[in-house]
């Protein structure tokens, strides 16, 4: 098939096109994923917000290449940028795990973790929903600002700013509960 006609068929959202190409490339698309992050459910779930993506935003796309090149390469950097999430995650699961390690007369002074679990969560609920938002995907998902603006379609600046409301309300609110090093650390 002409690859002109299949770019415009996505960027007018022509369903038919659009269904040609998901079942083309879909299952390459999951293998080529999952080599990539060793997981079947989340090579799928890639792959599908790959083509989520597509359709809802269809007009913003930019095919400058070829359509199987453009869908693996999107394929790539969405696996890659897991796999950068996930070691995030790790290494902020390990910094707890170090923590346990303290003497015992140093870390009966915190709370137990599932408690400080809540308070955090409870100050998360505090903020306002798109601030609560902006700042679960930098802290806890380990995405970067200019990665929250393009993904939400708001400025670099409003994120930054959102981030520095939410980590001003989670001082205030956390500072009678932990000791001072270990907030600057969770929180910078």
């Amino acid at each position: 098939m002409d690859e002109t006609f299949l770019i415009n068929g996505i960027k007018t959202q022509n369903k038919i096109v659009f269904d040609f190409i998901f079942h083309y490339y879909y299952s390459g698309l999951c293998a080529f994923a999952e080599k990539i992050t060793g997981n079947t459910d989340t090579a799928e779930d890639i792959v599908q917000d790959l083509f989520v993506t597509l359709w809802i935003k269809n007009e913003q796309i930019a095919i400058s290449s070829s359509l199987k090149n453009y869908l693996f390469t999107s394929v790539k950097n969405r696996s890659l940028d897991f796999l950068k999430h996930e070691k995030t995650k790790a290494k902020r699961l390990n910094v707890l795990d170090e923590s346990a390690e303290l003497p015992e007369n140093l870390s009966s002074l915190w709370f137990a973790e599932s408690e400080l679990t809540k308070v955090i969560e409870a100050c998360l609920k505090k903020l306002p929903p798109r601030c609560r938002e902006i700042f679960v995907m930098s802290r806890f998902e380990g995405l970067k600002n200019q990665e929250i603006a393009d993904k939400l379609g708001i400025s670099k600046r409003t994120v930054e700013l959102q981030i520095s409301n939410a980590l001003k309300s989670l001082r205030c609110n956390l500072t009678p509960y932990l000791p001072l090093v270990l907030l600057s650390l969770l929180l910078k």
